[in-house]
């Protein structure tokens, strides 16, 4: 069976109250809230954007991913990525990442760092392929789950993209 289309298109508020729906359905304990999201999106658009905040659409209009990055610097962060379940395998999450890195080097990201929680090893090989390595912990990091994280690395993230491995399985990371 083929994967219904899905389009990836950037963030916006009115995208706020599907994206919440989602984010509570994959990370109940410790969802982002509105304020949260609205604060990200304040800084996703014009000439000092920070930010790039992207949302995947399937052939229904339905929201069924979404992806934000922040830039300090040289620096990247992954702040979220999400994929619904059932687009889980789909390559959907490695096309939510590839757009954050190619927005981490349009922002002359010189590397870009993640939490993941260290029990979601699907996000981790994702992130894996696209040549992230493990650098630390934050323990306690999830809350109020009190979940730690593996701190991610990637150095050089636009050659990343030429070099990521084909994708087979997704992440909600």
């Amino acid at each position: 069976m083929t994967a219904p289309t899905v389009v990836l298109r950037d963030m916006r508020w009115w995208d706020i109250e599907p994206v919440l729906e989602l984010e509570h359905a994959l990370f109940p304990e410790d969802a982002w809230s509105a304020g949260m999201f609205w604060s990200e999106l304040a800084h996703a658009r014009g000439p000092r954007a920070t930010r790039r905040y992207v949302v995947a659409e399937d052939a229904a209009g339905r929201l069924v991913g979404y992806a934000g990055l922040a830039a300090a610097g040289d620096l990247g962060d992954v702040q979220t990525i999400a994929v619904a379940r059932e687009q889980w395998g789909t390559g959907l999450g490695a096309r939510l990442l590839t757009d954050l890195l190619r927005a981490a080097t349009a922002f002359e990201c010189a590397e870009v760092l993640l939490e993941v929680r260290v029990d979601n090893t699907r996000a981790q090989k994702l992130y894996e392929r696209f040549g992230f390595e493990p650098i630390g912990f934050r323990r306690g990091y999830y809350q109020p789950g009190n979940v730690d994280a593996l701190v991610m690395r990637l150095a050089d993230p636009a050659n990343s993209l030429s070099s990521a491995q084909p994708v087979r399985s997704e992440s909600h990371g």
